[in-house]
């Protein structure tokens, strides 16, 4: 993903131009109110590419290409607030008018307890939202980063869903915080590594998934909108995971991660690039 922004001097976001290349287009237009914008795809994540584009084979994947898509224009939205010195909560709804989505991102930053300051603060906490198959999701988290280690310890997560009617309240809950659990996976430790072709990790001795033990407090909110049709349930949650995890470490250390997973030895290696 390739993003040119550009914002006037009253810190408005005036130009967005975004190039996603062999992850898909679902999701990659913004929703956020921007003037000029353009957004070009080339080579998607499914078996319709040109031979050869893709390493190896690719197959199912919760939210496949909404999740990268969401990474890239949730992590640059965050850079563009930092450098304007504005809070990443008040920078975001600042350029949104769409009442559901300002509606699950006061949701989820209330509950969370949000205190407005520009990234990095020093605190671990993160925010990135997004819309994926008719459902808004707004995310928070806060995390704490060992930087002898690299070691990303996230402590929280506060996920805000506005599904349309929920029908199963117990259901949707559980699926969101399975999601959550799921993209924590993708955004820490999930890395395919390949040669020639040929998939390297082929069992959870190098491909290492979420284990309770280092899960955070998850919280949902489900927000009531009763008028709207049922939308997606288990797939939106995940799409803003690796963005706010991402942005969290960026508040936590100044250190901004662009590639996933967001390993111990890429944090350290931005580390040292300051």
């Amino acid at each position: 993903m390739k993003i040119r922004s550009g914002l006037d001097d009253a810190g408005k976001l005036l130009l967005w131009d975004y190039r996603v290349y062999c992850a898909g287009d679902r999701e990659a237009r913004p929703f956020y109110d921007i003037p000029h914008q353009r957004t070009q795809s080339s080579g998607g994540w499914g078996g319709d590419n040109p031979p050869g584009l893709h390493p190896f084979a690719v197959g199912p994947w919760r939210a496949p290409s909404v999740n990268t898509n969401t990474f890239a224009r949730e992590s640059h939205i965050d850079t563009l607030a930092s450098k304007m010195g504005r809070d990443p909560l008040e920078f975001r709804l600042s350029h949104l008018s769409d009442p559901r989505m300002r509606g699950v991102l006061l949701a989820a930053t209330g509950q969370f307890g949000w205190k407005p300051a520009p990234a990095p603060s020093g605190r671990g906490f993160g925010l990135a939202c997004a819309i994926y198959s008719g459902t808004y999701v707004a995310t928070v988290a806060e995390v704490a980063v060992d930087k002898s280690t690299g070691n990303v310890d996230v402590k929280r997560v506060v996920c805000a869903q506005d599904q349309g009617v929920t029908v199963n309240p117990d259901g949707s809950r559980q699926q969101m915080e399975g999601s959550i659990t799921m993209g924590l996976g993708y955004a820490l430790a999930e890395e395919v590594r390949f040669k020639d072709g040929a998939v390297l990790d082929r069992n959870f001795d190098t491909y290492q998934i979420p284990r309770f033990s280092w899960l955070p407090r998850i919280e949902t909110i489900l927000i009531e909108n009763p008028e709207t049709p049922a939308s997606g349930c288990g797939e939106p949650p995940i799409v803003t995971t690796g963005a706010v995890v991402a942005n969290a470490i960026f508040d936590a250390t100044g250190a901004r991660l662009r590639q996933l997973p967001m390993t111990p030895a890429r944090l350290k290696a931005a580390l040292l690039r300051g």
